[in-house]
């Protein structure tokens, strides 16, 4: 058993959120891993909406969950373990190989697997970076059930297992950096992880691995992409959407830690993620768009759905809006959609500015979590809707891939779970070695 602080953790300002109103929000986004998990395959539906598929990377939050969940006294460890074994096994035991309707290949898995057969769903790709948001979360699992039972036992082995698999070398398909993904019908998809982003998690990984493991030049080459910039007053390593400067965040804590990047510019990543949170305020406060309801309190631009795809006058000025798009600031796109799940895990970088967010959103907004989900994905007081919501079209879907980091970044501003958990993974410890980090716990 992890050791963990007594009572609700931390001291919060007083113009902030309760304790025991963060704990709710905590609470209700880990029951969307609860409800929408089939619980034959332990696989995890990208959007509580009918007949969808699987999300991958969803699944391996909700592995990387289930620990936060045993600790907060959410679900017993026997009920954690059950769920994380039955998920290890199904994805060990699944069809790994070129056919166009396999689980897997090489190690990785399709971005989006059919809920009930986690077979390839919507012909889509082979994908690096959710694979690794999958190893990542079966890693967190091999760490934490430590105990001596033949269940425990098991989910160690497997999620080794499953890691060793990855073929990490052939996802480079002979380039410099690693590759997107892979379709059977047409072979490596044309792009390639380049630029700040969240495949920090993917290099590490694909460092660490003892098996496959990607060459130093690779990281080297994936930071020689880099853009360094000023925007909105602040400089840091420039990504726009929020969610890429917090997701490999939640399992590498990297106060303290530099690669060659950081050192020259005397910070560190997670130094360059609270800058990149002061980034999405300002800009939200200069408004430059004029979109409505920005302001101190009330941003989070970010990869998310949205109202569109349309284009409409609104008030005099024609605005153009999307769906699903990787909004970001200040370059965009931005059709006026917040993302309140996009700033809460910001939390560990910047409390002071993102507890008022959230305490705008539950009572200014009056969004009192009551939904079982808590907060709704996206909002968006610029596009006109005919309801009684002052506050403009509402999405009504909630995501894995949203719930999950919520979850896990509360937990780590709250007790540093993940963060101590993953300092105990010997391939986290060594892929970061590799990439070049030194300094603080390593």
């Amino acid at each position: 058993m992890i050791e963990r602080k007594n009572a609700l953790d931390i001291a919060l300002p007083s113009h902030a959120v309760t304790n025991a109103e963060l704990e709710k929000l905590q609470h209700k986004s880990f029951s969307y891993f609860l409800h929408e998990t089939n619980p034959d395959n332990g696989l995890v539906i990208d959007k509580n909406a009918a007949d969808w598929p699987a999300s991958i990377a969803a699944t391996g939050l909700a592995l990387a969950s289930y620990p936060v969940a045993v600790e907060r006294g959410y679900i017993s460890r026997a009920a954690a373990a059950e769920r994380t074994l039955i998920t290890l096994r199904f994805f060990w035991n699944s069809q790994q190989g070129p056919e166009p309707d396999a689980t897997g290949y090489q190690g990785f898995y399709y971005h989006f697997l059919d809920m009930q057969t986690g077979r390839r769903a919507w012909q889509c790709e082979l994908s690096t970076i959710d694979s690794a948001f999958l190893l990542a979360g079966a890693l967190t699992a091999g760490v934490y059930f430590d105990k001596d039972t033949a269940d425990e036992h098991e989910i160690r082995t497997l999620a080794d297992a499953l890691y060793r698999r990855a073929d990490w070398q052939w996802a480079q398909n002979l380039g410099t950096t690693v590759t997107h993904g892979w379709k059977p019908e047409s072979g490596f998809l044309k792009y390639h992880w380049e630029g700040y982003d969240e495949a920090m998690l993917l290099y590490v990984l694909g460092l660490g691995s003892p098996t496959h493991p990607l060459p130093e030049s690779c990281y080297a080459a994936w930071t020689s992409t880099y853009r360094w910039e000023s925007c909105c007053g602040y400089e840091y390593l420039y990504a726009g959407s929020l969610f890429t400067h917090q997701l490999s965040h939640v399992w590498i804590d990297f106060r303290g830690i530099q690669d060659a990047f950081m050192q020259a510019k005397g910070i560190d990543y997670f130094e360059n993620s609270r800058r990149a949170t002061y980034v999405q305020q300002q800009y939200a406060i200069d408004n430059p768009l004029k979109f409505a309801g920005y302001g101190r309190n009330c941003w989070g631009i970010t990869a998310s759905d949205g109202p569109g795809p349309d284009t409409l006058k609104v008030n005099g000025i024609e605005r153009q809006f999307f769906d699903y798009v990787g909004r970001g600031v200040p370059y965009g796109p931005d059709d006026g959609t917040i993302a309140p799940w996009a700033v809460v895990p910001s939390l560990p970088f910047a409390p002071e500015i993102v507890l008022p967010v959230i305490d705008y959103l539950i009572h200014e907004i009056n969004w009192k979590m009551d939904h079982p989900y808590g907060f709704k994905a996206t909002f968006n007081p610029t596009y006109p809707v005919k309801s009684s919501n002052p506050f403009g079209w509402v999405s009504p879907w909630h995501y894995g891939l949203n719930q999950g980091p919520i979850v896990l970044m509360i937990e780590n501003y709250r007790t540093g779970l993940l963060w101590r958990l993953m300092q105990n993974c010997s391939y986290i410890a060594c892929g970061l070695r590799r990439a070049g980090f030194s300094g603080g716990w390593l």
